[in-house]
């Protein structure tokens, strides 16, 4: 995924439309599966899409080449069946089974092809083209307008034979295959109807569930997809996501046994939650972090980016603002197997007092109006007064904070609109790398506009060695560039994955690492 990790998103203005999309059955059997699911999505386009929100829809309405299983978050065969890997680790040949679309158009080996060809296309403007950069050959020169799209290294053998040349052998590839970037899009649905491809009655899906009902700042509804190659799996008789952005109503609602699911308990409750027998509490593969625009002002200067950062007592903040079990980061990616983050810049506001004023501003003093933004959330918004509270009073300088709309806010970010940002990320995929390729030169969500060709050069090496130490050794070098020699973004805390969900209700849900929660297989327990 995944992703930028937000709890809320925004309005896409669609007309309200109730009926069952192509290929939709009836919503007769089973149990209806309710959704807190923070707001409205950004878009139901894979190739558009980017937040947490958007990827739980996702997960109902589409399925790649291998999908997320429940319990491990690593990947399961999904539209292809099996698969083989070439001695070298550089060429994976997917074996496709006879699957569909919801209206019945079969998909093959040439619908990953042009649909992966879709999200590269420059004009696309997709976030999270990069991802596929990152791994097959020739993608990244063509998504960067610097190669040809026949130099993309996908193929289709035959109908049911997909065969991706890789840029190295990237011991993640597989598992980095499950997330939305690399989704097969129906190509024959957006040629008919271009950007309104996603509205009820037009939409067009392969995942276990179809569209049935889009009402903006509403509820969005899927039902069972009658041509799911695994239908005999789906046991919900409809899903219903509730964008809902304020967290104490989405409680209230979960109490009063409107929601089933609610993904984001309000943090002012959150002593009372967790001695809930419903709350789910795991550590998650994510971390909560503010942007730093590079470009802009004052925060040009490395020395203010430490000062700040070096100024905040991490251990503090988890402790006595979020108190749900974070830990304080100094890195942007957590512990993995095999993997020792960057120390990075610790706590120390003398030495945060001493560069401030090495860098023009004693005590704060002539710095210049800084603004922090965040999207909607009661968290977000009460980690932006402790941050604004401690740079005041330990560095003496002011800053403004600033609740933005999520697309709004998304927008700023993308076209680097913003002085300091709010941003989380949830790893796509059980490996450091899914952090590191964010902030690559020109990558999709470095929003920062961080820029730096040695920190480039270890990444996209790394990218190309198999799995191993020394892999592992260059991905912390890169690292260190990051965040210890830069400071391009300042890590605060590793996130809990924190749910509200009767488990002994719900049957097939799983607690992961990655926070992931796939549909198929749940069922309401007897």
């Amino acid at each position: 995924m995944k992703k930028i990790i937000t709890f809320l998103t925004s309005a896409l203005l669609i007309a309200s439309m109730v009926f069952v999309s192509c290929g939709g059955a009836s919503a007769s059997k089973g149990a209806e599966f309710i959704i807190g699911n923070g707001t409205e999505p950004q878009s139901l386009d894979p190739s558009k899409i980017e937040g947490v929100p958007e990827h739980r829809i996702y997960m109902a309405l589409f399925e790649g080449l291998v999908a997320y299983n429940p319990e491990t978050a690593n990947a399961e065969p999904g539209v292809a069946e099996s698969w083989t890997i070439s001695p070298d680790g550089t060429v994976i040949t997917f074996k496709l089974r006879k699957a569909t679309w919801s209206d019945g158009v079969a998909i093959t080996a040439k619908t990953f092809v042009d649909s992966w060809l879709r999200t590269l296309d420059p004009e696309t403007a997709s976030n999270y083209a990069y991802m596929i950069g990152m791994v097959v050959k020739g993608a990244d020169a063509y998504n960067t307008g610097n190669g040809p799209r026949e130099g993309v290294a996908i193929k289709a053998v035959d109908d049911y034979t997909f065969e991706v040349t890789l840029t190295g052998p990237a011991p993640y590839a597989l598992d980095m295959m499950a997330h939305y970037a690399f989704s097969p899009l129906p190509m024959h649905a957006i040629e008919k109807f271009g950007a309104d491809w996603i509205k009820p009655g037009n939409f067009v899906g392969n995942g276990p569930f179809v569209l049935e009902d889009w009402a903006p700042q509403e509820k969005l509804t899927v039902v069972p997809n009658a041509k799911y190659w695994d239908k005999k799996n789906v046991f919900l008789s409809r899903i219903t996501f509730l964008p809902i952005d304020d967290n104490n109503t989405a409680y209230s609602k979960f109490l009063a046994g409107e929601i089933d699911w609610n993904a984001n308990p309000p943090l002012s409750m959150l002593d009372e939650i967790k001695l809930r027998d419903d709350y789910v509490v795991t550590p998650q593969v994510a971390t909560y972090y503010y942007v730093f625009n590079v470009t802009r002002g004052p925060l040009q200067d490395v020395r203010v980016r430490k000062a700040l950062n070096m100024a905040i007592d991490k251990q503090e903040l988890v402790d006595k603002v979020m108190k749900a079990g974070q830990l304080p980061a100094d890195s942007i990616a957590p512990v993995m197997a095999g993997y020792t983050p960057a120390r990075g810049n610790p706590y120390n506001v003398e030495a945060a007092k001493a560069l401030l004023a090495e860098a023009g501003y004693p005590n704060g003093k002539g710095f210049p109006k800084q603004t922090v933004i965040y999207n909607t959330s009661e968290a977000h918004k009460i980690v932006a007064e402790y941050i604004q509270q401690v740079w005041k009073t330990t560095l003496g300088i002011d800053i403004q904070i600033q609740n933005v709309e999520w697309k709004t806010f998304l927008d700023q970010r993308h076209n680097h609109d913003f002085e300091i940002a709010r941003a989380g990320w949830v790893g796509d995929y059980q490996d450091p790398n899914t952090f590191h390729e964010m902030f690559l030169t020109g990558a999709g969500n470095n929003d920062g506009a961080y820029s730096n060709p040695k920190y480039d050069e270890l990444v996209r090496k790394a990218g190309t060695m198999p799995g191993g130490a020394e892999r592992m050794q260059v991905l912390h070098d890169a690292e260190e560039i990051l965040i210890t020699q830069d400071q391009a973004v300042m890590p605060l805390y590793f996130y809990v994955d924190q749910h509200l969900i009767d488990t002994s209700k719900w049957t097939g849900w799983y607690p992961n690492s990655l926070g992931i929660h796939p549909y198929k297989g749940m069922k309401k327990a007897k």
